[in-house]
């Protein structure tokens, strides 16, 4: 036989290996029929670049484009709106509050917002008040020894202090007697219990003999607290409300925070017990209460 009629064309490295290990096979399975025995399973070898690119490409089925059950109801309903009669007002399809941009208002009617709630009144807490400083002027000159010396619960000592010390037991208050006529009344749990107790100091020094008068009556502090009922972490409130609050805990346990409107001092611990200081009116305790119990449960531990 010629060899040049044999020999198969090699060409392409791809093909002509195919060609030899198929002609190889088919030699072995026939060898192995005639004898009686099974014959060997057959083993490509990888097929190189060249009888890859010679495969026919995969046909994918084309992409379905998948809808979800809302979306198919509102092309439903948009479909349904056009075939149907045209009126002058066409219904807005209702589409699911997620979907809609935050800015686009939603279809329903919007209600009313509700002005903020005091904390006093879903909380339940109210700042009790412990001390009322008030001032109060005699309108005359006043001999202080000879008050201490006339008068039930008076002490002076001008080394250490230059007023009389006066106390009553009802209501429970110190009082603070100037020879220049005025007084500082202190200890007082309300406005009403002040102006009695002023009025009674006024009445003491009326009857040793003094031309005393009661006028320019004024609240010049208010003292209240209250406990929150939770603890508070005072290192994150500072860091967080550091223009307003100072926090030294070697110095004072208390956080001490300054609010602007309405300028209030107050001092916070860590255990929710909270003290307000520096009102004129009681408003001004629950106005000052109502903002900082936000700030407080935001930081609540």
């Amino acid at each position: 036989m010629n060899s040049n009629q044999s020999a198969p064309n090699l060409s392409s490295p791809g093909l002509g290996l195919g060609l030899v290990q198929q002609q190889a096979a088919t030699t072995t399975n026939s060898a192995g029929a005639a004898g009686g025995r099974t014959p060997n399973p057959i083993y490509h070898a990888p097929m190189t670049p060249s009888a890859l690119l010679m495969q026919p490409p995969v046909q994918r089925p084309p992409k379905v484009s998948e809808q979800s059950e809302d979306e198919q109801n509102i092309q439903a309903r948009q479909s349904g709106a056009s075939s149907s009669s045209h009126s002058a007002s066409v219904s807005t399809p209702s589409v699911p509050y997620s979907w809609q941009h935050p800015a686009t208002p939603s279809s329903s009617p919007m209600t009313p917002i509700n002005p903020a709630t005091p904390a006093s009144e879903y909380t339940g807490i109210l700042p009790q008040l412990q001390n009322i400083v008030s001032t109060v002027n005699l309108g005359c000159k006043l001999d202080l020894k000879k008050i201490a010396l006339h008068a039930r619960n008076a002490e002076y000592n001008p080394k250490r202090f230059a007023a009389v010390i006066m106390r009553i037991r009802d209501p429970r208050t110190t009082a603070l007697i100037f020879s220049s006529g005025k007084m500082v009344c202190t200890g007082a749990k309300s406005e009403d219990l002040s102006r009695l107790a002023a009025r009674k100091y006024a009445r003491v020094i009326q009857k040793l003999g003094f031309p005393a008068k009661f006028i320019e009556f004024r609240i010049q502090n208010m003292v209240g607290s209250c406990d929150v009922k939770f603890p508070i972490r005072l290192e994150g409130l500072v860091l967080a409300h550091g223009q307003f609050s100072s926090y030294e805990p070697e110095l004072f346990p208390g956080l001490i925070y300054r609010m602007v409107k309405p300028r209030i001092v107050l001092l916070i611990f860590v255990s929710g017990k909270v003290v307000l200081t520096g009102a004129k009116v009681r408003s001004e305790i629950n106005d000052a209460f109502n903002n900082i119990y936000p700030i407080l449960k935001a930081y609540k531990k």
